[in-house]
């Protein structure tokens, strides 16, 4: 069937939430993907984050096809052998006590606002708590996610949100500082800003904010849904700064395609906040994405990703600042490890029309906020699908 054909299908029949791109993707291997007509792609986009070991990783999709076989699901009124392996592997990556799978990062999010609600109301009784968030942040599209999300055009056709959520900024403690109240319970942040810009948080942010949330028994959220799993250079972001979160949420990458999340905690939140009964799911934890995740782990480790990581990633920031600094329209570089951003001067060039000519050069993009072309490679990637990227990058600007 043409390329046309399958796009007319398809819009005849979705809801029109997406302005996709005129493509229809038919397989992918390594690094790349290919369309229907054959068509090869360079992939620095990797479903948003997702793909962290490419394409076609025959020991993953093994273990996939071995559970298949077995059972897909079972729901969590029992146990399987998967879901204890997966339990157990993101549990010791992490350092964190206790896990909840999700099907989704949205998901993770929600439960994540649940167990800080639960924990401040066993701690008094009132139901009036208070989270504090970031301007420009993003955490999903359902209600509870959305409500902490920091950007006001994703939440008013919707409102009202869930109430009692307050913005502080992204990397200024003392705006942070003077939300905070006897009520607030929470606060979250993404490590990583990603859809808000690629922007890090500040070592001194973070540690005061950590510092905070101890001093007020205040839980502090860590969103780690795009930065997590390697991608930064550590399993996940917050090791670098070295401190812990209280809850942590994950998705994309911890199933590589398989939809999968989970909130995570540690023990003084396991210890007082959900019990049986107030949370749940019917596909989450299911055997057959359960394996993916525990496969998932095991290969980070054995093949070593996270090491690739930090070898290939100073060489990708050294080549994009190069392209930044030969070009008058891009005005910065910025990232952690391999999830990194050029910035634009919009009212020279705007990063969604370099994305477009990209996709026609034969390379996979994707934009961030209002003035970023963002890069999350699978993080299997070399030096040389570095070099290409750059080449077909650089074509693609002088269009």
């Amino acid at each position: 069937m043409s390329t046309e054909k399958t796009i007319e299908r398809a819009e005849n029949h979705l809801l029109h939430t997406y302005n996709r791109y005129p493509v229809v993707f038919d397989h992918g291997e390594g690094v790349r993907l290919y369309d229907d007509n054959k068509k090869e792609y360079l992939d620095f986009c990797a479903g948003i984050a997702v793909y962290a070991l490419g394409y076609g990783n025959r020991r993953y999709e093994d273990a996939l096809k071995k559970q298949i076989e077995k059972v897909m699901h079972i729901s969590n009124y029992y146990y399987s052998e998967p879901l204890a392996d997966a339990a157990e592997a993101i549990t010791k990556a992490s350092g964190m006590e206790r896990v909840f799978f999700t099907n989704s990062g949205a998901e993770a999010v929600e439960g994540a606002i649940k167990a800080a609600r639960k924990y401040a109301f066993l701690k008094d009784g009132k139901c009036d708590h208070e989270i504090i968030a970031m301007e420009h942040s993003f955490h999903g599209r359902t209600f509870g996610a959305l409500s902490v999300t920091g950007n006001a055009h994703y939440r008013e056709p919707f409102e009202p949100m869930i109430g009692n959520v307050k913005f502080a900024k992204f990397n200024d403690f003392e705006s942070v500082e003077a939300l905070v109240n006897d009520r607030t319970c929470a606060i979250i942040m993404e490590t990583v800003q990603g859809e808000g810009g690629i922007y890090p948080a500040d070592p001194d942010f973070v540690a005061k904010i950590r510092k905070l949330c101890d001093e007020k028994d205040i839980l502090l959220i860590l969103d780690e849904i795009q930065c997590g799993m390697g991608r930064s250079g550590s399993m996940f972001a917050f090791m670098q700064y070295g401190i812990e979160p209280d809850i942590l949420t994950v998705a994309k990458a911890v199933g590589c395609g398989v939809p999968v999340g989970a909130f995570l905690m540690n023990g003084k939140v396991a210890k007082s906040s959900l019990v049986p009964g107030d949370h749940g799911t019917t596909y989450g934890g299911n055997p057959f994405a359960c394996a993916a995740v525990a496969e998932v782990f095991k290969i980070f480790e054995e093949d070593k990703i996270i090491d690739n990581v930090n070898s290939v990633a100073p060489y990708l920031e050294k080549k994009l600042k190069e392209v930044v600094s030969s070009h008058d329209f891009l005005i910065g570089e910025r990232g952690l490890g391999l999830m990194r951003g050029i910035v634009f001067d919009t009212s020279k060039k705007k990063p969604g029309d370099v994305v477009k000519a990209a996709l026609s050069n034969g390379l996979v993009l994707i934009t961030a906020g209002t003035d970023v072309v963002r890069f999350l490679p699978p993080l299997v990637i070399t030096k040389a699908d570095v070099d290409e990227m750059i080449e077909k990058l650089t074509m693609s600007l002088s269009e």
